[in-house]
């Protein structure tokens, strides 16, 4: 399944790529963000319904008028394998202000000792800040690796109000 349409989204943190399909969201990435997939084969729309709607709550968001849970609820459709998937739906299961280790997440999708398997799908998430990879720390709570950048991710932390181990 091809795109179907793209725009540019800017927030405090730098600009977004947001890119959708006939299914939902399927990517919002970083400029030069880690896996970025590059330039995108779809037209670039400004008036998109669901890209608008993208914009206007990651808006919300960055004011503190809006927890990521609130936008995770918008049709939402990665493209990546089962596990992926799976690793990514668990990532919505995480609270804003709260975090997970990643090998707290793995546990918890009954594979405690996939840690490894888990950061790295996590590291190709395909939608930043909404499927809230960033509330993702290492054992003791530290900054591990963040596809946009670890900067971005003490950002978003800091903006939830959720701890972390300072370098």
């Amino acid at each position: 399944m091809s795109f179907t349409a793209q725009c540019r989204i800017n927030t405090p943190l730098g600009p977004l790529c947001a890119a959708r399909t006939e299914l939902g969201l399927a990517g919002l990435w970083f400029d030069a963000q880690a896996h970025h997939p590059g330039p995108l084969d779809a037209p670039w729309v400004d008036d998109d319904p669901l890209l608008l709607q993208v914009a206007a709550l990651l808006t919300d968001y960055f004011e503190c008028r809006l927890e990521v849970q609130a936008l995770a609820r918008l049709p939402l459709a990665p493209r990546g394998s089962p596990f992926q998937q799976e690793v990514w739906r668990a990532l919505l299961r995480i609270p804003s202000g709260h975090s997970r280790s990643y090998g707290e997440l793995a546990a918890s999708l009954g594979r405690p000792h996939a840690a490894r398997a888990v950061g790295a799908a996590i590291g190709r998430n395909p939608i930043s800040i909404l499927i809230p990879c960033h509330r993702v720390l290492g054992a003791g709570g530290g900054l591990t690796g963040y596809a946009g950048g670890l900067a971005r991710k003490q950002a978003l932390l800091r903006l939830e109000g959720t701890a972390f181990a300072e370098a």
